[in-house]
C-alpha cells in the first residue's frame, strides 16, 4: 500500500451555530491521515456534495435522523457527505485498483481513509459527478417507486430550484407529466426554472398566498406533489389536489432552515376532509431507506434521459464553509458541489 500520503485537510465543526450556520462555525484543520486498516482504501477526493441537512445536524440538540446519511455533529467533529475520489492506495484483493474512481461518504476533506465496503466503484472513463452525488436519484426513486407519475399528470414540486426539485421537474416530464409547476424564492430562480429546467409555471413565495398562485397555475388540480418544504406549500397542495392525487414528502425545509434554529419538528395544519374526499395518497419517503437497490437503475436511466444536471460548483476546500452558508440561505441553485 502507498504510504506517501501522510496528512490531510478536513472541515470540522468549530462551534454550534446561533441561528443560520456561518463560516465562522467551521474550521479547516490539517491533521494526520488516519492509519489505513487491512480493508481500507486511501482516496484523494475530487468532488464532494454540500447538503443543507448539515445545518440540522450541527445543532446542539441534533439527533440521528433516518434518511440523513451522516451523524449529529459536536464541536471538533469532521463534517461528512457524499464524495467521489481517486484511489491512491488499496489492499490486495480488495476488488479496487489504484487510479479508479469511487464514491463514498467521507467528503469535506481532501484525502479520506474509507472501508472498502463503504465504497462503490464508478464507471471507467469520463463521468458526470452530479449523477452520482446529486439528488436526481432521490427524485427518480420518489417518482418511480415512492409514487408513480402517470401520463398527463400535473405535477407540483416545492423548492423547484433546489437539489432535488431541479431534477424532479425534469424527471416528472420524462415520465409523462403534461404540466410541471414549481415553487421558489426569487424571480431570477423562476426564470432559470422555466428557461433551463422546463417548468411550465413557477410560484414565488413572496408574491401572495401560495394557495391562490397554485390554483391559478393548476386550475384542473394537482395530480402529483413532490414536497421538500412542508408548511404553507403542503397545505396549499392539499387544497389543490385532484381526485386520486399522490403526494410524496421528501423533506421539510420549513423546519430545517428555520431562522430561529434547525429542527426536526415541522407542524402544519391540513384539511383532512380534503384528503379523504379526494382519495389523496400522502407518503413520507426516503430513497436510501426504502429503495437503495434502485440506484443502478437511476444511473442507467439518466444516461438516456437527456437531463440538465443543475449544479452550483465551488472550487477548493477553503470555500466550502461559505458555500454551505449560501446554500442554506437560498443563494445557490441545484446540487452544491465542491471540486478539489
Amino acid at each position: 500500500m502507498d504510504r506517501t500520503v501522510k496528512r490531510c485537510r478536513e472541515v470540522r465543526l468549530h462551534a454550534y451555530p446561533d441561528g443560520m450556520i456561518q463560516p465562522r462555525n467551521l474550521s479547516i484543520v490539517e491533521t494526520a491521515l488516519p492509519e489505513a486498516g487491512p480493508n481500507d482504501l486511501v482516496v484523494r477526493n475530487r468532488w464532494f456534495r454540500i447538503s443543507i441537512s448539515t445545518r440540522l445536524m450541527a445543532n446542539p440538540d441534533a439527533q440521528a435522523v433516518e434518511g440523513i446519511p451522516f451523524p449529529a455533529l459536536k464541536p471538533g467533529d469532521a463534517l461528512a457527505d457524499g464524495a467521489i475520489g481517486e484511489v491512491v492506495a488499496c489492499p490486495t484483493g480488495s476488488g479496487f485498483e489504484i487510479g479508479a474512481l469511487v464514491s463514498h461518504p467521507l467528503g469535506w476533506r481532501d484525502y479520506a481513509v474509507v472501508d472498502a465496503g463503504r465504497c462503490m466503484a464508478l464507471d471507467r472513463g469520463p463521468i458526470e459527478p452530479a449523477a452520482y452525488l446529486g439528488h436526481g436519484w432521490t427524485a427518480y426513486a420518489a417518482l418511480t417507486r415512492g409514487i408513480r407519475v402517470r401520463t398527463g399528470d400535473t405535477v407540483f414540486v416545492s423548492s423547484g430550484a433546489g437539489a432535488i426539485g431541479s431534477m424532479a421537474g425534469q424527471i416528472a416530464r420524462r415520465l409523462g407529466a403534461s404540466r410541471v409547476i414549481g415553487s421558489t424564492s426569487s424571480q431570477a430562480k423562476a426564470d432559470w426554472m422555466t428557461g433551463d429546467l422546463g417548468y411550465d409555471a413557477v410560484i414565488l413565495r413572496d408574491r401572495g398566498l401560495i394557495a391562490d398562485q397554485l390554483r391559478a397555475a393548476a386550475p384542473e388540480g394537482v395530480d402529483v406533489f413532490v414536497d421538500m418544504v412542508g408548511g404553507e406549500q403542503l397545505a396549499a397542495a392539499t387544497q389543490a389536489a385532484s381526485e386520486g392525487a399522490r403526494f410524496v414528502l421528501l423533506g421539510a425545509l420549513t423546519a430545517e432552515l428555520n431562522v430561529a434554529g434547525a429542527s426536526i419538528v415541522a407542524p402544519v395544519q391540513l384539511d383532512s376532509f380534503q384528503l379523504i374526499l379526494k382519495d389523496v395518497t400522502l407518503r413520507g419517503y426516503s430513497a436510501d431507506r426504502d429503495h437503495a437497490e434502485a440506484f443502478p437503475d437511476w444511473i442507467a436511466w439518466q444516461r438516456k434521459a437527456g437531463l440538465h444536471f443543475a449544479c452550483s460548483k465551488v472550487a477548493g476546500l477553503e470555500n466550502a464553509p461559505r458555500a454551505l452558508r449560501d446554500a442554506c440561505e437560498g443563494r445557490l441553485k441545484g446540487l452544491v458541489m465542491v471540486e478539489l
